[in-house]
């Protein structure tokens, strides 16, 4: 079962995918919107995304404020994801993405890339983080529940 992380922003739409064991994360692409409001394409292209990779569940970014409130974009996320939602029909879990692109921005530097070169891989770096983070929670979940019994 594959699943899907997306990096949700004003103007770009970070994705990765789990591989079919849902063990690793792979950055696949940045979708770019013309406009902040305007999500139609955006949203076809995902829908496209989840069929040619099969995917069967999608984990969204939350962006909360360092000190753990909820901003406006924590809104417009959640709005995000009810689209999400009423248009695949896959359930859609919200992952505390605090750090995730300062994390993103970090690794890229510590492998040489320059400022104009992070900028653009940005996101979808921080859509693997968002996925990676998931799917050991998961697993973490998992493994505490087979030890229980």
């Amino acid at each position: 079962m594959r699943i899907m992380g997306l990096d949700f922003g004003s103007k770009t739409v970070g994705v990765a995918v789990s591989d079919p064991l849902g063990i690793t994360a792979q950055g696949v692409e940045i979708v770019r919107r013309k406009s902040p409001n305007k999500l139609r394409q955006t949203l076809a292209r995902i829908e496209e995304l989840i069929r040619e990779y099969e995917v069967e569940e999608l984990v969204l970014g939350y962006p909360k404020n360092m000190n753990g409130t909820e901003g406006e974009r924590c809104e417009k996320t959640k709005e995000f994801k009810e689209m999400l939602e009423k248009r695949t029909g896959l359930p859609v879990a919200l992952w505390d993405e605090r750090l995730t692109t300062v994390a993103a921005d970090r690794s890229m530097m510590e492998g040489g890339l320059g400022r104009q070169e992070r900028k653009a891989y940005v996101d979808e770096i921080a859509a693997i983080f968002i996925l990676q983070g998931y799917m050991a929670a998961k697993e973490m979940k998992t493994k505490n529940c087979t030890d229980e019994q």
